[in-house]
């Protein structure tokens, strides 16, 4: 079924600052003279390299293997024919599924006594198990909807976890929200469109804030709010809007609710500048979304397949 093996990696923490530090002594010098442990960078750094080293070692036996590292994934193209592995943090298999197109994704922890991996099914132990069983197409697929951010020209953005959708600084953003029949003007601090997967990030915080607040000022009271429980396979999003202003020209109704297959959420911009559209976190990479502009969030046509047994 496959013809090669793609090995997403990623740069640690000490690589990192070892490039904004220019060298290693330097670095150590910055993170100690601030009271920081160094060697914790250098302890991680060092598992890190023998789960890779071990990784590659197993998996080159099983098929022809390609190693790339993160950063280079918006020039690489994969084929129909390669069957991905990620090795890192959570992050990393976000990163990559946004640039899958129904390729399994084999995401392998590197370290499961410090780093949780709610995506991260397998260690370096199971992982060519797992990917020999993928390569002879008995593999078990967990699918995960994504959602998507169009704009009028065509330009678009994946989210595997969630969007957001403000001015890059997050102060005020003007725009009007649309969905399902209901139209308002708005003044907010952005929007948040959220995954399945996503529910538990950045989703879930908004419910911790309103259950505070609701703790507070009704500390008798019994109503709190239920984060709703939602499958990474489903066929809805949820949207909610940020801090939204009441005034003359803005409303706060239509600020949370579903976003159905056929009924996307369409905002339209009011920014003179500064409007971005991102994903999953990454700033860097965005939509710019200035006044004219009108962005349909919905439903991405792929999802990833993420391989758990």
């Amino acid at each position: 079924m496959f013809e090669k093996i793609v090995l997403v990696t990623r740069k640690t923490r000490l690589e990192g600052l070892i490039e904004r530090y220019n060298t290693r002594d330097q670095a150590r010098f910055y993170i100690q003279s601030r009271g920081g442990d160094f060697e914790f960078y250098v302890r991680e750094h060092a598992t890190y390299q023998q789960s890779l080293s071990k990784l590659q070692k197993n998996l080159r036996t099983l098929a022809k293997l390609h190693v790339i590292e993160r950063n280079f994934l918006t020039n690489y193209l994969f084929t129909e024919k390669d069957l991905v592995v990620t090795i890192g943090i959570d992050g990393l298999v976000v990163n990559t599924a946004k640039y899958l197109d129904g390729q399994p994704l084999v995401a392998v922890n590197p370290d499961p006594s410090q780093i949780d991996g709610t995506l991260l099914p397998f260690d370096v132990s199971q992982a060519a198990g797992v990917v020999k069983k993928a390569l002879q197409g008995r593999m078990q697929i967990k699918k995960v909807t994504m959602a998507e951010a169009r704009l009028k020209d065509g330009q678009s953005l994946l989210a595997f976890n969630d969007i957001f959708i403000g001015v890059e600084n997050h102060v005020s953003a003007r725009y009007r929200i649309q969905i399902d029949g209901k139209v308002e003007e708005h003044s907010s601090s952005g929007i948040i469109v959220s995954t399945g997967a996503g529910s538990t990030g950045w989703m879930s915080s908004f419910f911790n804030m309103a259950n505070g607040m609701l703790a507070a000022y009704e500390p008798e009271g019994e109503i709190r709010l239920k984060k709703p429980e939602i499958a990474w396979d489903c066929d809805h999003l949820y949207y909610i809007v940020r801090e939204p202003f009441i005034s003359k020209t803005s409303g706060a109704k239509v600020v949370s609710g579903r976003i159905n297959r056929g009924k996307p959420l369409v905002v339209e911009s009011h920014m003179s500048t500064g409007g971005v559209i991102f994903s999953d976190g990454v700033a860097s990479d965005h939509l710019e979304f200035n006044a004219g502009e009108i962005a349909t969030v919905g439903l991405a046509k792929r999802q990833t397949q993420l391989v758990v047994g």
